[in-house]
């Protein structure tokens, strides 16, 4: 599928899960995104021990991309406790890694953070209790914060959502019920309804499901890169997702004018 003159067409996928044994790897399907879509989005778990040499590994093969690649970490990306290392060195080739901002790609706003767990609907956990589990809870809150703070920064009409968590329980369904509230949060669900997404893209859950939808209606795509390729096995592992461009919509705007 090639790109498209009346949108801007986004590959999304998550959980790479780099080690060294990705040398030279994955440089083919970086290449295959970067030829189907106008922009790339990496939705966390970029690396598998958030190491420094994971990351320059990543970098390396992000070399084939020759588009814009915007990406959130995930919590894999914060197992060795630095985080920082893994941000700054896709910074460093040009990636632009949100947490908590927004940024724009041909018209179109994306805005990132890596959110949190914590469960949803009635099974959220509350912040009572030890202060183990309040630190928890407010673990979630903050990254809410931090999402909401992104999507609050938006000023375009088109916009695009990217979180390492799921903000629904529907995209983590397939994976066993007591495990649900590590991976994902209602808590990133609420500012989407203050701040609606024509799209939200997530990772995390490798045995989850494609698609969902927030209580407002608003598409939920889970892109675990594991998931894609058991579930697709017929098609490259990336979710392509087109955005109609701003001038087009201008233009059947001033056509559909009596």
């Amino acid at each position: 599928m090639g790109k498209s003159a009346t949108s801007v067409r986004f590959a999304a996928v998550g959980d790479l899960h780099v080690t060294k044994d990705h040398v030279g790897h994955l440089r083919a399907f970086f290449t295959q995104a970067s030829e189907a879509a106008d922009a790339l989005l990496l939705c966390g778990d970029l690396t598998d021990y958030g190491t420094a040499e994971e990351a320059r590994i990543l970098a390396d093969e992000l070399a084939a991309v020759a588009v814009p690649i915007v990406a959130v970490l995930g919590n894999h990306d914060y197992e060795s406790g630095t985080p920082e290392v893994v941000r700054e060195t896709l910074m460093g080739i040009g990636v632009r890694v949100l947490d908590g901002e927004a940024c724009e790609i041909e018209g179109v706003g994306i805005a990132g953070a890596k959110g949190f767990a914590g469960g949803f609907g009635r099974g959220s956990l509350g912040a009572w209790g030890e202060p183990a589990i309040k630190m928890f809870v407010q673990e979630a809150l903050n990254e809410a914060m931090k999402f909401e703070s992104a999507l609050a920064k938006l000023r375009t009409h088109r916009r695009i959502a990217l979180l390492h968590y799921s903000p629904v329980c529907s995209t983590v369904r397939g994976e066993p019920e007591d495990i649900f509230p590590f991976l994902g949060s209602s808590r990133l669900e609420e500012p989407l309804l203050r701040y609606p997404v024509d799209a939200i893209f997530h990772g995390h859950a490798h045995r989850g499901s494609l698609e969902g939808k927030t209580v407002n209606g608003l598409p939920v795509f889970n892109v675990a890169r594991p998931l894609l390729l058991r579930t697709r096995p017929d098609l490259p592992p990336f979710r392509l997702y087109d955005v109609p461009r701003a001038d087009v919509e201008s233009e059947e705007e001033v056509a559909a004018v009596p």
